[in-house]
């Protein structure tokens, strides 16, 4: 096992990687530019090292500072977490090339998933459903464009090949706007990501986010812990998971979720992992593979008793993994916010410092966040500045204590979105279950004007 690892990001996810590592007796070296110093990660931490100003290209995405920090502190491996480099294969290469282990999957993994019409590919050849379009990445022949158009049927969304996080797509409705949407996904792409590949897929009208959550060892052994309802969204960004997903036959998530573990032995897939799929007509169709932790993860962890993040450690050090699929029982229900610094009416960010902060409690709570009274809220990166969770035996249980968990929430001197979360909990077909991910946004849009 590891004596010491350095974490390469900053937030919760810095301090959950951190406590996870502590819990296992493992040092920690966090790295952080100038905006995060007084963060409490940074206090906590072993070793910290400052590696550059606030804007991320000058700190977390600078990948030789990064690198030096690790050598100058003897570190053996780097834990990425989410976004930033997380999903970057040229950093995992330079990492594994520099002497040091990457706790995530293997760069030659990243750069296959990481390509959406690769990733595609892969899964249809390991059985598991895709949405109709195009085989490929569209070609330059227009007259091939319209033609698979044609064939999928509309509408269609074009989207990046080297997209993700919602940016890089465009929905077309008719065969007049077609050629036009492509050339501009096309120039949206290659601005983005480098990459100005695009392809084609069937525009689902009342899909639902359903995702897999994978864990797989060099040992060729993989399981699927359980699926997340991740429906509840705006913009194509994530605001409440939970854990199972509502109204789902347990049979075809058993069977979606062994294509999964399958999927993962077939590609030699090592590390923690996230399969997405759009649920609709009871049908599941992949959509894209995370390779990394997701923000998300505490959801699958209440309900199943397992630590994700000390698995990614145990996996990237070498050990076989002990949990087998037989192993794997999930128990009651968790519901995830995510509270992010932003009005809760017009999302426009609200950094600031933080004059009050209480965090909830009780029986089935779990609060994971970096944020403190006095903290201040750098205005350079995601508005996320913490998640609350609520567990109980059942749904009903577990959205009764979210309710009071956000009824007894203090966030003073920035906006959150407490207020959003909290009429969500109250929304009658929220409680229902089965959102699709178009509903909130719907529900937003018929918002009275004073609160626009």
């Amino acid at each position: 096992m590891f004596g010491k690892i350095l974490i390469a990001n900053r937030g919760e996810i810095a301090l959950r990687v951190q406590r996870a590592c502590r819990e296992m007796g493992i040092k920690t070296v966090v790295v952080h530019s100038q905006a995060d110093t007084e963060a409490k990660y940074v206090k906590l931490a072993d070793e910290s090292v400052c590696i550059g100003p606030a804007p991320s290209k000058d700190s977390y995405l600078n990948v030789p500072a990064i690198i030096s920090a690790a050598e100058v502190t003897d570190a053996e491996a780097i834990h990425p977490g989410y976004g930033f480099l997380s999903e970057n294969a040229d950093f995992a290469e330079r990492v594994e090339r520099s002497g040091f282990v990457f706790i995530g999957p293997r760069p030659e993994s990243i750069r296959l998933m990481g390509d959406k019409v690769s990733a595609k590919q892969a899964m249809i050849a390991a059985g598991v459903p895709t949405v109709p379009g195009s085989e490929g990445a569209l070609p330059e022949d227009t007259r091939e464009i319209v033609k698979t158009a044609r064939a999928v049927g509309y509408p269609v969304i074009i989207k990046a090949a080297g997209g993700g996080g919602g940016r890089g797509m465009r929905v077309v409705h008719t065969e007049a706007a077609l050629l036009n949407a492509v050339n501009m996904t096309r120039q949206e792409a290659q601005t983005a990501f480098g990459n100005p590949a695009v392809y084609m897929e069937k525009f689902l009208e009342t899909p639902r986010h359903i995702e897999i959550q994978i864990l797989a060892d060099q040992h060729k052994n993989a399981v699927w812990l359980s699926e997340r309802d991740c429906s509840m969204q705006r913009r194509h960004q994530k605001i409440i998971e939970e854990a199972p997903a509502p109204l789902i036959a347990r049979k075809q998530i058993e069977k979606i979720g062994e294509r999964c573990a399958e999927a993962c032995r077939k590609i030699t897939y090592r590390g923690a992992g996230t399969f997405e799929f759009l649920f609709q007509d009871d049908e599941f169709y992949f959509i894209e593979m995370n390779t990394r932790v997701q923000v998300e993860h505490p959801v699958t962890e209440l309900v199943t008793g397992i630590d994700i993040v000390q698995q990614q450690i145990r996996i990237a050090a070498g050990e076989k993994m002990t949990l087998r699929q037989r192993d794997i029982v999930i128990k009651g229900h968790a519901i995830e916010c995510r509270i992010n610094a932003e009005d809760p009416y017009k999302f426009t960010p609200s950094p600031g410092r933080i004059v009050s902060w209480h965090a909830p409690g009780g029986p089935g709570v779990r609060v994971d966040s970096h944020a403190y009274s006095g903290y201040t809220v750098p205005p350079n990166y995601d508005s996320m500045i913490g998640k609350l969770l609520t567990y109980g035996d059942t749904r009903e249980q577990a959205l009764a204590r979210m309710r009071i968990a956000l009824s007894e929430m203090v966030v003073e001197g920035i906006a959150t979105n407490i207020p959003l979360h909290r009429e969500l909990m109250m929304d009658e077909k929220f409680i229902q279950g089965g959102t699709n991910i178009h509903y909130l946004e719907k529900k937003l849009a018929a918002r009275p004007v004073n609160k626009a």
